[in-house]
């Protein structure tokens, strides 16, 4: 017969599971938020997709057709940094947006469908994708590389080999995550060769760079954040918080959780601070400068320049 100590250690242990359980419910329910878009949906996707590596031009029926059906789910966003121009990837294709100019516009003739959308210097993209209908290429497309802000893509490497839903990028350093095989990825070389790495701890959400050195990376995944200081080789565990990451300037590293708050720490993840909550559901969330932008669920890219405290319409697609 159990003792009252043996009673009371049961319930404890019974309570710990109770909470354990509880905690990774919540943990699953917040990845939804970004991961099954991210990493389940873009398998149906694929199978619909219309990305035309090597279109041309920015006008004409094939742009008509894709502006009116919007931009459907939104991948990624960049600011061009030849002209402030802001570029959203989506579903439907690669949208850019003026400085000024509220209702962004297709690029080029054919809705793309750029996945790991990563703008890494002037007029010059990086992304992945899958071949639309009439293109003679492999189902993924690996890594594609534009020098004219978009409107040709050609491909770089592993075409017909990997499916990169995570590209990040400082320099000639390049990280990925290929969906269709799970690999975490990284090149030196602009993308030219890889090198396979350990995977974070847990299913990728998103990553990000430290502007100050490429080799240190913040990772965010169904079991919270990592950083990683030598090329992602190896992971030291930051904390349980599951959210979009952008690393806005060299002391200041933001998270998004998917209820929309924001907050901030300046030693590098190890504390954070609420700073705003952003008016809608985040899809995509990135830093330029000193300004955060996030893309929400309705379509609108939103900008903050006071840490995320206050957020004005940037343009929508």
């Amino acid at each position: 017969m159990a003792t009252q100590q043996e009673k009371r250690e049961t319930r404890r242990l019974q309570r710990v599971e109770r909470e354990r359980a509880a905690l990774a419910a919540e943990r699953r329910k917040k990845l939804r938020g970004y991961a099954v878009a991210a990493v389940l949906g873009v398998a149906a996707v694929a199978a619909v997709a219309v990305v035309a590596v090597g279109d041309g031009g920015d006008s004409g029926a094939g742009q008509v057709a894709a502006e009116g059906r919007g931009g459907g789910h939104v991948h990624g966003l960049g600011v061009n940094p030849a002209d402030g121009a802001v570029f959203v990837a989506s579903h439907n294709g690669l949208f850019r947006a003026a400085p000024g100019d509220t209702q962004a516009h297709l690029v080029g003739t054919t809705g793309k469908d750029v996945m790991g959308f990563s703008i890494v210097g002037p007029n010059r993209f990086l992304g992945s994708g899958h071949p639309g209908a009439g293109e003679d290429l492999p189902p993924s497309l690996g890594l594609i590389l534009s020098t004219d802000a978009g409107r040709t893509f050609r491909p770089v490497s592993l075409l017909g080999e990997a499916d990169f839903h995570v590209l990040r990028a400082s320099g000639s350093r390049v990280y990925g995550f290929d969906g269709s095989s799970g690999r975490f990825l990284a090149s030196g070389d602009g993308g030219r060769s890889w090198t396979e790495l350990p995977d974070p701890p847990g299913t990728l959400v998103d990553l990000t760079i430290d502007p100050r050195d490429p080799d240190r990376l913040i990772a965010s995944t169904d079991s919270g954040l990592s950083a990683s200081s030598d090329v992602g080789r190896s992971w030291r565990r930051l904390g349980e918080q599951i959210a979009l990451v952008a690393w806005a300037a060299p002391e200041r590293l933001f998270i998004l959780d998917a209820e929309g708050e924001v907050a901030m720490s300046l030693d590098g993840g190890r504390r954070f601070r609420p700073t705003g909550r952003v008016p809608g559901e985040p899809v995509s969330f990135m830093a330029a400068g000193n300004d955060l932008y996030v893309a929400l669920s309705d379509n609108r890219v939103m900008r903050s320049s006071d840490g995320g405290a206050s957020w004005s319409l940037r343009t929508q697609v």
